[in-house]
């Protein structure tokens, strides 16, 4: 018998309407009262090894992988790159039936969902599920939050201080920033498809038109974004992870964010165990290794917000209950992915 229930995504959305911190993360309601699955680790450790896929920043991600390696002596392979380059290695991989991943680490929930429903994951509680922050776990055990990315406006804070800093989305149009904006590709960065497709139907593609007015440079990922500002090249980056402007500014550059006052995303990147992967045990015994507190307090050091409740925000930037959130609507963002890559590579190349 199937120990968990058949809500459709539908009903969920719907239900989470009513709850103000789920419906803002545009996420299904929290995990229902699972009983904790239990891991063989005796079986993980003879594994000896584990396959990663994750698109959390480097050095943040290595910090996760060793510590797991130092605790159980169990290697963990590692592949990092940007979201829809995990998400597109790990589905070729799918379709020709190759056993790559192990746990997939997706910043991609809309695809996540997809990839749940289409049967890619196998249902796993891990220890301390009940301590991640509401509205960010599957309801049915398939996946659970790691991390959550704050979309945010950054920039040189001995350039722009805060009072002259884009205070909203439409702001970023504004004579004043002309030349002056980076942002991520959407074709490239799985954060940067939401955040793209989210302000397609909130504000048309008048606002993308109007940014390419305004000289806005478009860049594969963060990383090079966040470069960009560090040199004063593109002083301010625009609709961005926050996590990297976080991790400048507590390694001593003079970076400060702003997210958008009239409202930003909340994204959570969930961590999930490969249906018929080479090495489950490893995988189950990984996946709860990453939500343990131990792993966990790992990602505000890192400028990282974590997904567990009981811990704090990164150093210097606001909790997540202060800050104005607006609804993210997964389904059109699937709907509309191939969409939106195509429009924006259009407006972008002329």
């Amino acid at each position: 018998m199937d120990r968990f229930t058949g809500v459709t995504r539908r009903t969920v959305l719907q239900a989470a309407a009513v709850l103000p911190g789920a419906a803002a993360l545009g996420w299904p309601l929290a995990t229902l009262a699972l009983a904790a699955d239990k891991v063989d680790i005796a079986a993980a450790k003879k594994e000896g090894k584990v396959v990663l896929y994750t698109s959390a920043p480097v050095k943040a991600a290595e910090a996760v992988a060793k510590a797991f390696e130092k605790e159980y002596g169990i290697k963990v392979e590692l592949f990092r790159t940007g979201g829809t380059e995990v998400l597109r290695r790990f589905m070729m991989e799918q379709q020709v039936g190759h056993k790559g991943a192990d746990v997939l680490v997706s910043s991609d929930p809309g695809a996540t969902i997809d990839l749940a429903n289409k049967g890619s994951f196998i249902p796993f509680v891990p220890k301390d599920a009940d301590k991640i922050r509401e509205g960010l776990n599957d309801e049915k055990g398939r996946f659970i939050a790691q991390r959550v990315s704050i979309i945010t406006n950054y920039a040189r804070s001995d350039l722009y201080p805060l009072e002259k800093m884009p205070q909203t989305w439409e702001d970023l149009l504004k004579p004043e920033f002309k030349g002056k904006l980076v942002m991520t590709d959407p074709s490239f960065s799985s954060l940067a498809l939401v955040v793209a497709a989210m302000n397609v139907k909130n504000h048309g593609w008048e606002f993308y038109e109007g940014l390419r007015k305004n000289e806005i440079l478009v860049v594969r990922g963060n990383q090079i974004a966040l470069t960009m500002v560090k040199s004063g090249e593109r002083p301010i980056a625009a609709g961005v992870d926050s996590q990297y402007a976080n991790e400048a500014r507590m390694a001593g550059f003079k970076i400060h964010s702003l997210p958008p006052k009239d409202g930003t995303f909340a994204i959570p990147s969930i961590t999930a165990v490969v249906k018929d992967c080479a090495h489950p045990n490893a995988a189950k015994l990984l996946a709860e290794y990453t939500i343990s507190k131990e792993a966990e307090m790992l990602w505000p050091k890192e400028g990282v917000y974590a997904a567990r409740a009981d811990l704090d925000p990164p150093e210097g930037a606001p909790r997540i209950a202060d800050i104005k959130l607006s609804p993210l609507d997964y389904h059109y963002v699937n709907d509309q992915a191939a969409a939106v890559k195509k429009k924006f590579s259009e407006i972008f190349s002329s």
